[in-house]
């Protein structure tokens, strides 16, 4: 089975990534030709009123100048008497729940999963939008149904940071002053690379796809790696100072306990080893609000081999499996199976199906079946 072609027009994924990738803005016009959209505006709604879905209602009045941000769930009185424009509807993680955002993610994977972050769909009125602003990662805004207007600002002097608007509910950009301007229509594509500021305005009714990527910060993977150490034991030696002076500041921190903390912390180490498998676990873990739906009547082992053998496995649209060395990891947890074809598990986290007769034995049955289980993947019965 191929790899999903990436849609970036004539160019290859090679060049994209060498000549624009964190560089300079693209813009590819009918990267998906006839593209439609995967969800109406009823769905859409439907699931911007789901509690395990991220969703927001950005609203703007021109006359003033404010902005309105509405955190989801959003209710359905929250979508019923809108204003004729001037309002977004933001829904994240679309790919969790639809299969063909699913599909259309995939088509990105020419970059790391691990760096892949979901599909989030924007429905917009005539003149909605979130404002000039900038994003610390990279996206990719291919338009569905509709017409949107980019403008672009290039990011300032390295030394430099945008100046904000004060108080206001997004981070929006003040004196954005645009030096690129386009309007996208169906299937058209503009990739902005981390920094640049872009703000997008609705010409009519549109759905704009936003193919975006994670990109944790250094604060973020410190915490999170010290949580990790922490969750493996740090060692619990006692705190004594005998045979101490009287103090003679009694509010000053003294030396005793300064070097004590140093030498503890000092006695903290961790290998190349260490962070590859902290990465593995926190790279794969699923966003705190996924949760998954195992079978409500599982088939029986013996029911489950005879159907996978004609069927296609295929990762559930939450399921995250990566790579790590010789380690495999699903959704925050390493594999321990021993005996699993290392191959096969590598072609299911790449192209995220495989055929089910592939893993039909041994280890491999073993881990399959259990997944299926959990709800980590679905069998798709060949027709």
């Amino acid at each position: 089975m191929a790899s999903p072609r990436p849609p970036l027009g004539g160019l290859s994924a090679k060049v994209f990534l060498r000549d624009y990738w964190q560089k300079r803005p693209l813009l590819v016009r009918q990267a998906v030709p006839g593209f439609t959209g995967v969800l109406d505006r009823a769905a859409l709604f439907s699931l911007a009123c789901n509690e395990d879905v991220e969703s927001r209602l950005v609203q703007h009045r021109a006359k003033n100048a404010t902005w309105r941000v509405t955190q989801g769930p959003l209710r359905r009185r929250d979508l019923s008497g809108l204003a004729a424009r001037d309002w977004t509807l933001l829904v994240n993680g679309v790919n969790l729940h639809s299969r063909a955002a699913d599909a259309l993610l995939q088509r990105f994977s020419f970059v790391p999963w691990s760096r892949l972050d979901d599909v989030m769909v924007s429905y917009a009125v005539d003149g909605g939008g979130v404002g000039p602003h900038a994003d610390s990662y990279d996206v990719f805004l291919l338009q569905g149904p509709g017409k949107r207007r980019w403008r672009l600002m290039p990011p300032p002097a390295s030394s430099a940071a945008y100046d904000l608007i004060p108080d206001a509910p997004l981070k929006l950009i003040t004196n954005f002053r645009p030096l690129e301007e386009m309007t996208l229509e169906p299937g058209d594509m503009l990739y902005v690379p981390p920094g640049w500021g872009h703000e997008g305005t609705a010409r009519g009714t549109c759905h704009t796809y936003s193919i975006g990527f994670r990109a944790p910060n250094g604060t973020e993977i410190s915490a999170a790696f010290l949580d990790f150490l922490h969750e493996r034991g740090f060692a619990n030696t006692a705190y004594a100072d005998a045979d101490r002076a009287p103090a003679r500041h009694p509010a000053r921190i003294d030396a005793h306990i300064v070097d004590f903390a140093t030498r503890v912390l000092g006695a903290i180490r961790w290998t190349r080893a260490d962070v590859a498998d902290f990465l593995g676990r926190y790279l794969s873990e699923p966003k705190h609000h996924v949760v998954f739906s195992p079978p409500s009547r599982p088939l029986a082992r013996g029911m489950f081999l005879a159907r996978l053998a004609r069927s296609t496995i295929r990762l559930d649209p939450r399921s995250r499996l990566l790579a790590g060395g010789t380690t495999f990891y699903m959704n925050g947890s390493p594999v321990a199976k021993k005996g699993v074809s290392r191959a096969r598990l590598l072609e299911l986290g790449d192209r995220r199906s495989i055929e089910g007769n592939r893993l039909a034995r041994g280890p491999d049955l073993d881990l399959v079946y259990e997944w299926y289980c959990a709800g980590y993947l679905d069998l798709e019965q060949h027709r």
